[in-house]
Formats: structure tokens, sequence, C-alpha cells
């Protein structure tokens, strides 16, 4: 196990010291640019579409998710363990400076994740059961004509969100449940699997029915369990800004020089934890905005944009305040663990509860929305049914198996995996950047003219 986890360490050295940070960064830096920073010049009307249809339920065709659904389905995954125990875990070995280049992952991931829903919604397919599918590996496939490629994406997000990521997922929750309720662990994995389970054989209709349903109310009750901490602990609210934003430049004028955390670090665990949570630019969420029932490619691109706003800048900045602003990162605690004290120290035995129902839900809905991104993966590869029974039951396995195994290691090889998905998407998304643009350069010619909003999706009724 040693030899394994020196291994994996070392990989993971290589993709985030530098091949995927500047990647990520650079392909994000150059959609914000070549886009005009949709992130800003669009961010209002974007928000307004999303949070309207928290109000509104939308219809959609049959085989496919309304927008909000699509939406909803997408912020389930990003909502996770990487909003909790992955903002800890930047704190911890990145210091406070991690969330300034969370900040910046998810500023530019914006612009990165308009490009991925756009060309997934352009390349998107009917399966022989007039379900639609897409993401990256269609867009890879049917946009620059390589089925290689994309079957190493669609293998390598199998691997890092239908295993190995909802090993990380279960074992959050595990953790975090028997701390606060004194529960085995293994036993908190059976009974997970098992409502997952539940909810796997539904199909898709019941993924989106029980995203839009979860995901709008376990947001808010956690943003505003953490303003309430921020409430209490006011008089240290300039000391976190203080902290987030001089240590990501100089983190010996904050921790002092034998802290051991250095810039490098910072800007590592940030951007890492950062894509771990928000996954722009990883290529996932893109697989539910290709079956979102819209207009216009260019609607579920801005709707995209919001899922990551609402991921990083709303639930990991309400984290990060609230375990700044407690100290619970100073004690030596790792993981979930961290996250769980600050809500204890603010709270009382009441916050730890309170903090393991919300992880509770945060990583219930990721499971099922990971196991959908996978599930899509497996249309893509396999064409017949008994491959996704079987997938399901794989799911299943490891969701037991992640409930105690050690958190350290479990996070070092869902990094590793992660970074392996993230090099064919950016490739994709680069080499396919013009036709996006060129999608959002319509939608503004059509609303410049004052036309109803449409679009031929050509792979889709090429392969009805």
């Amino acid at each position: 196990m040693a030899v394994i986890e020196r291994v994996i360490s070392s990989v993971n050295s290589i993709l985030w010291s530098s091949v995927l940070i500047i990647g990520l960064v650079g392909i994000g830096l150059y959609f914000s640019i070549r886009l005009g920073f949709p992130q800003l010049t669009r961010f209002g009307p974007a928000a307004k579409k999303v949070f309207g249809g928290i109000f509104k339920k939308e219809q959609s065709s049959e085989g496919s998710m309304s927008s909000f659904q699509a939406v909803a389905t997408a912020i389930a995954a990003q909502i996770g363990t990487g909003n909790v125990a992955g903002v800890a875990t930047a704190i911890t070995l990145g210091g406070p400076g991690a969330i300034f280049w969370m900040w910046v992952s998810a500023f530019l991931g914006m612009s990165t994740i308009f490009v991925e829903a756009t060309l997934a919604q352009k390349y998107r397919e009917r399966d022989t059961d007039g379900q639609l599918v897409g993401g990256p590996a269609y867009y890879i496939k049917n946009g620059l004509g390589s089925k290689g490629l994309a079957s190493v994406f669609a293998i390598a997000l199998i691997m890092a969100l239908g295993f190995i990521g909802n090993m990380v997922q279960s074992n959050s929750i595990a953790d975090a449940i028997s701390r606060a309720f004194n529960i085995p662990q293994i036993a908190i994995g059976v009974v997970l699997a098992i409502l997952s389970g539940l909810i796997f054989i539904g199909g898709i209709k019941r993924i989106a029915s029980f995203a839009e349903t979860v995901v709008p109310v376990m947001a808010a009750v956690y943003i505003l369990g953490s303003l309430i901490i921020l409430v209490k602990f006011s008089n240290q609210i300039g000391t976190v800004l203080y902290d987030i934003f001089v240590a990501a430049f100089n983190p010996n004028a904050v921790l002092g020089g034998a802290a051991g955390v250095g810039v490098a670090k910072a800007v590592r665990y940030g951007i890492a934890r950062g894509l771990f949570s928000n996954e722009a630019g990883m290529g996932s969420t893109p697989n539910s905005h290709a079956v979102a029932d819209v207009a216009h490619p260019a609607e579920q691109g801005l709707s995209a944009m919001i899922a990551v706003f609402i991921d990083t800048i709303l639930v990991c900045t309400a984290t990060a305040v609230a375990i700044l602003a407690t100290g619970a990162h100073e004690l030596g605690l790792e993981g979930v663990a961290v996250t769980q004290k600050a809500f204890t120290i603010a709270y009382g035995p009441l916050g730890e509860k309170f903090l393991a129902a919300c992880l509770t839900f945060f990583a219930f809905t990721t499971v099922v929305g990971w196991y959908y991104f996978g599930e899509n993966n497996i249309r893509f590869l396999f064409k017949n049914k008994s491959s996704i029974r079987v997938y399901q039951a794989i799911v299943l396995v490891f969701i037991v198996l992640g409930s105690y195994q050690k958190v350290a290691f479990v996070w070092e090889v869902a990094d590793m995996f992660n970074g392996i998905m993230v090099i064919p998407n950016l490739i994709g998304i680069f080499l396919l950047f013009k036709h996006s643009k060129g999608i959002l350069e319509d939608y503004d010619t059509q609303l410049g003219k004052g036309q109803k909003l449409s679009w031929k999706y050509e792979y889709e009724s090429a392969n009805k």
C-alpha cells in the first residue's frame, strides 16, 4: 500500500504542480478574453434564468431534462464533499491563501463551463432508447472525429467519478455521521448504497426530479447556517479576508516561515480543490447540460456558469469563512473533521450534527449526479442495457468500500483520476472553441433581431 500511495502522490505532483494548473487557468483566461468575459457581462440574465427556474416548473420533452433540472443535476454533482471536506483540506494543506486561488479557478471556470455546455448541446445524440446523451465523449467524437480520444475520456470519467469519486463522497458521509452519531462507518456505507440504488434504477426522470427538489433547499440551509457563524464571529471578518488575500501571495506574512506552506501549495490546493468542487474544465457536468431541453445552446451555457458561481463563490466561501473565523484549521484535524469542528465551536454539539446532516445531503446528491455522468459514458462505450446494470452494481460496491477508507488516501486517488480525465477534455474544448464562440454569436444575432430563439441540433437529428 505504501508503494501505491507514493506512486499516486508522484503522479499528482506532476499533474497538479504545473500541467493542469497551467492548462485550466490558461484555457479559462483565453476563453474569458475571447468570449468577452461572459461571467461579468452576462451574469445578470444568466442568474435570472437559473433562479427563476426554482419557482417555475419547466416542461421537457421525452428523454431529456428541463434547463433547470439539468442545472440542478450539475449543482448536485458539484456541491458535495469538495465544498465541505475539500475546502478544509485546501486550507490545512495550502493555507488561507488557497481560498483566493479557488475563487480564481471558479471565475475563469465560468467561461470554461460555458464552452463545455454549448459544445455538449451542439454535439449531443439520441440513443436507441430515444434518450438524449451528450458530453465530452460525444463532442470529441463528433466534433474532432476521434473515437479513440473520446473513449479515453469516457473510461477516465467512469473511473474518476462513478467509482473513485463516489468513494470520496461515501467516505465523507460515513466519517461525518460516525463522528456525530457514533454509528459504524461500514453500516452507513451499506445504507447509502441501498438509497442510491433506489434512485439509480429510476433513470433520468427520477434523477432530475430528485435534483431539482433537493438541491435548492440543501444549498440555502447550509449557506444560512454559515452566515449565522459569520454574524457570531463578525469581529473576525477583517482578519479572515486579510489572511485569504495576503496568504495567496505571501503565506509567511500570515502563517510564519515554519508553517511549510508556500505560494505553490496555496495555488496547487486552491485550484485542485476548486476543480474538484466546481468541476469546470473537468468534463463532468456537460453530461447533464447536454440533455437540457432549451431553445438555444447558449442559454444552457449561461445557466451552467451560474452553477459554478453557486458552488464555489457561495457555498465554498461559506465553508471557508466558517473555518477561518472559528480557527478550526489550527487544531491539527483533517478533512471533514475541520469543518465539523468549526460548526461545533459556533453552535456547540448541535453544530456537529447540523454539519453531518448537510454533508450527507451534499455528498448524496453528488453520488447521484456522478452516477448519472458515469452512466452517460457507459452508454457511449456500450450499446446494451446490461452494461448499465453491471455499472450500477460496481458503483454500489465502491460506495460501500469508500465508507471506511483512509481520508487522505481516497482524496489523493480522486485527484489523480480527476487530473487524467481533464486532459482529453481540455484538448477537445480548445480545438472546438470556435464552434462555441459561433453559438454565442448566433445567440446574440437572434436576440438583436428580436427573433424567437431556435437552433438545429444536427447530431440529434442525424441519430433519430
